[in-house]
């Protein structure tokens, strides 16, 4: 079983807040836009971190992270990249992988707009967590929690930080 952090979309922001809310998790997660290679450094510091570089992300950040992460834990197949997309308006080459090899879960940021959706054509849940930093047209910032437990994926929190 592991406990499972997750945001996106920083653009460069630390609150201490990711720790306190965080603190629990086995694991941190980022779905991209983290703003710079320090703040993946201060991640990476406090939790086992996993994350995928954004459009916004500079080299540095890029040649530390892949633009498309998969892998397997807990029995969950997981895929996360940054511009994803969600049900039915899927990032084109986000769609390719989901046709021929859909996952358990597929998380993605960007949006800034908290989703979770589950898509029944391609039998995965679809997670965006919104956005956690200070840049964006969102009015909250928010952060995601769930437990990955035996292929199951489950007990998710929403937790909104403040406004923006």
């Amino acid at each position: 079983m592991k406990k499972i952090g997750l945001l996106s979309d920083t653009h460069n922001h630390w609150d201490k807040k990711y720790e306190e809310y965080f603190a629990d998790c086995d694991e941190v997660w980022h779905a991209g836009d983290i703003g710079s290679l320090g703040l993946a450094v201060q991640f990476e510091a406090f939790k086992p971190f996993k994350a995928v570089y954004g459009n916004i992300d500079d080299t540095k950040v890029r040649s530390a992270y892949p633009e498309i992460l998969r892998f397997e834990t807990e029995g969950v197949d997981v895929l996360m990249t940054h511009i994803g997309g969600y049900p039915g308006k899927y990032n084109p080459k986000i769609k390719g992988i989901l046709q021929v090899s859909p996952p358990k879960l597929f998380i993605c940021g960007h949006s800034h707009i908290l989703k979770v959706i589950y898509d029944k054509q391609y039998g995965c849940l679809t997670i965006n967590p919104g956005a956690a930093g200070l840049y964006g047209f969102h009015t909250v910032r928010t952060l995601l929690k769930f437990v990955l437990d035996k292929g199951q994926i489950k007990d998710l929190e929403v937790i909104e930080l403040a406004n923006r």
